[in-house]
This record gives structure tokens, C-alpha cells and sequence, in this order.
């Protein structure tokens, strides 16, 4: 089996360590190509006002100056002389819930590999304040990463679906178990805007870091990780709101 592994944290992040750690378990085919830099929000995005550059360091192991989405693109069409059986993005440093999925590079790296066609899994493991930036922050995703992957490596995906999964901020051996969810919303509040100005004196904004309040509605994927669970949540591509197609007809009169 190969395995493509990828991340938004960037070539040299800790999670795309563990991850790798995590894809060895199952197979000794494998291969890495993610973002030379951090990519975190960056989406669904490619690079398309600049020259992307691809870097081996390795056998096996690319860099590439451009998004998550560019990263696997290349992947797929420089690197690799045959698909990956599998698409694994992440272990990324930070949540990826609710509706946060639609600014996850780590996310969105596995939805180009479901656009092409391969089975793909975005991995995330959120944190606290206590496990943030120590040894121990990526325990669970470290111990629970194989339980998870392994029940899905020949479970049927629709086509064009992909499976998200998110890891409690907690040690390995306090998470209670494996739930399957249900995409959650947050209350629209992105903390603050910071506004600074630079040793120049012009004015700069940075988007805050507070914490993002949310509806613990049950099912969702919220839920599971406060629970103490990992969370596994099913997306799928088509956007499409069918029940409003018929209505929406009726007004332009088609």
C-alpha cells in the first residue's frame, strides 16, 4: 500500500513527524510532500500569482513552496509515478471542528486528494493550554491515530468524500473512545482583530486568537471531542442545498 502524507503546518512541523510515525505502522511505501512553509487557514486555495518550486530532501520526501492543495497536486502529478492508495493529511497542531473545516489547509489537502479520486483522511489534534507546546502534545493523536486509521482503510467512501478526524486534548489513556459525528457549527464570533503598527510606523491587523464560543449540539463533532472522544466525521464535496433547487426553479420559472 502507499501512503501520501501531507499537513498545512509545513515540512518541518512535529505533527507531520507523528503522522509519519503513524503511516509506517501500516506500510513501508511511503511518501511525503507537504508545504515547505506553515499553510494554516490558507483553505482550499492554490498558488496561481507565483512559480511554485518543489524540493527534495529525500528519498520520498518533497517540499513544495505553495499550499496544502498545491502540495498534493504535485504530488500526485510530478512525484509520485503511481497514485497513492491512501491520502493522509495532518497530524495538524489545532482543531479542526465545525465550521472551522472550510479554512483548514489540513482538511482541504484531503479534499484534493478525494477530488482525485483517493481515499483520504484529515487528522487534527486539538489542544489545551496545559499540552500545548509540550512533549505530550500530540499523545493521543500518537496512540489513537492507528485505531482510527485502520478500520477505515477498506471502508467503502462514497465517491468524492473524505473522512475528518479530530483527537481530545488529553492524554492517550484518558480518551474514552472512537465516535462518529456529525459536522458541528460555531457561534459566528472570530475573536478579535489585534491592530499594531510595524517598526516603520504603518498600521498592521492580526486576526486574534480567542477562544471561538459553540453550540454543544448533540452528534456533532463539538460534542464527541468535549466528551472526550475522538472525533470521526464524514464530509462530502457536493454543496449543493437540493431542497431549495425545486423552490429556487419555481421563482426564475424554469
Amino acid at each position: 500500500m502507499r501512503i501520501l502524507v501531507t499537513n498545512d503546518d509545513g515540512y518541518h512541523a512535529p505533527g507531520l513527524a507523528v503522522l509519519e510515525e503513524i503511516a509506517a505502522q501500516f506500510s513501508d511505501d511511503v511518501w511525503i510532500c507537504a508545504p515547505s512553509e506553515e499553510q494554516s487557514g490558507a483553505g482550499h486555495s492554490l498558488t496561481l500569482n507565483r512559480p511554485v518550486r518543489l524540493q527534495k530532501y529525500a528519498e520520498r520526501r518533497y517540499a513544495v513552496t505553495g499550499t496544502p492543495t498545491d502540495s498534493v497536486m504535485m504530488a500526485l502529478r510530478e512525484v509520485l509515478d503511481a497514485p497513492p492508495d491512501i491520502i493522509l493529511s495532518g497530524v495538524n497542531r489545532g482543531a479542526n471542528l465545525g465550521d472551522d473545516i472550510t479554512y483548514s489547509g489540513t482538511v482541504s489537502a484531503a479534499i484534493e486528494g478525494a477530488l482525485a479520486g483517493v481515499r483520504s483522511i484529515a487528522l487534527s489534534q486539538v489542544y489545551s493550554g496545559a499540552t500545548r507546546g509540550t512533549d505530550s502534545e500530540f499523545a493521543a493523536a500518537r496512540d489513537w491515530g492507528p485505531k482510527v486509521i485502520a478500520p477505515l482503510l477498506d471502508a467503502p467512501f462514497a465517491e468524492r468524500t473524505l473522512v475528518n478526524v479530530n483527537f481530545p486534548p488529553r492524554p492517550a489513556g484518558e480518551v474514552k473512545g472512537i465516535r462518529v459525528s456529525r459536522q458541528g457549527f460555531h457561534d459566528y464570533k472570530r475573536g478579535t482583530v489585534v491592530e499594531g503598527r510595524d517598526p516603520r510606523g504603518y498600521r498592521y491587523f492580526w486576526f486574534g486568537l480567542d477562544p471561538i464560543e459553540h453550540t454543544l449540539d448533540h452528534g456533532t463533532d463539538l460534542e464527541a471531542i468535549d466528551d472526550g472522544y475522538v472525533s470521526v466525521t464524514p464530509l462530502q464535496l457536493d454543496f449543493t442545498h437540493y431542497p431549495t433547487i425545486g423552490q429556487l426553479a419555481e421563482r426564475f420559472g424554469d
